[in-house]
């Protein structure tokens, strides 16, 4: 399998640590990126992805690389430690680029293939919140599986996580790691995927004939009978 992880910070602490664990453990290849170091910069909210498409964004030529590996990822890790009850503000300012990608406007067929994971450690609380704010962003993208690991670690780096907690992380991303490879194969979105999915499209055809997305899914017959989730795949090992 192919594993792409975006981390929420540049350095190597506890998220860091967990989710490079879980990445290794699921096997395969692992392409790793740290924001802000791979990628810095905020949406500008100039609505050229909306009114063209995402390669006319002015940070384009930045973000390709951690999109690319995204897209070509069975398998997509978003971790972030908790800043303020939330994801890392280069979490976010990473996530805004890809409001055009969530299932209203034009989603890449390919992210209804895809298992996700939101990871998020604080040394107290708010890893609920964090998640949520991971999650969200790959749930509109259309990713069918995702799952969700917090942990109060009670320390500022691995070297000092509790013996206990330590134990508690290791088989947390045992288990993870086993159920992610066991459902490595072609799926079936969740009926709240698809609930989605029918409401958009029923908006669409209703009232809103925003473009360039009506067309985008006049193309791909999404507004039909087609459905991203039954585009065949290619099982790899």
């Amino acid at each position: 399998m192919k594993i792409t992880v975006i981390h929420g910070q540049n350095h190597k602490g506890n998220t860091y640590m967990i989710a490079h664990e879980l990445a290794e453990k699921i096997g395969g290849e692992v392409t790793e990126f740290f924001l802000p170091r791979d990628f810095d910069e905020p949406c500008l909210g100039c609505w050229t992805c909306f009114n063209k498409d995402l390669t006319h964004c002015p940070h384009y030529k930045k973000l390709k690389p951690l999109m690319d590996a995204m897209d070509e990822a069975d398998v997509v890790i978003l971790a972030s430690p908790v800043y303020v009850y939330h994801a890392t503000g280069q979490m976010m300012a990473f996530l805004d680029h890809f409001g055009t990608r969530w299932m209203v406007h034009r989603p890449d067929a390919r992210a209804f293939q895809k298992q996700g994971v939101a990871i998020a450690t604080a040394a107290g609380g708010g890893m609920a919140s964090t998640t949520k704010d991971l999650y969200h962003s790959m749930f509109f993208w259309g990713y069918p599986w995702i799952y969700r690991m917090g942990f109060a670690v009670r320390a500022a780096k691995p070297s000092e996580i509790p013996e206990d907690i330590q134990k508690k992380i290791h088989q947390e991303t045992d288990r993870m790691a086993a159920k992610i490879r066991k459902n490595h194969a072609p799926f079936k979105p969740t009926l709240k995927t698809r609930m989605w999915f029918s409401m958009i499209r029923w908006m669409h055809k209703a009232f809103w004939k925003f473009e360039p997305d009506y067309g985008y899914w006049e193309e791909h017959g999404w507004h039909g009978k087609n459905r991203p989730w039954k585009v065949k795949r290619k099982k790899r090992g």
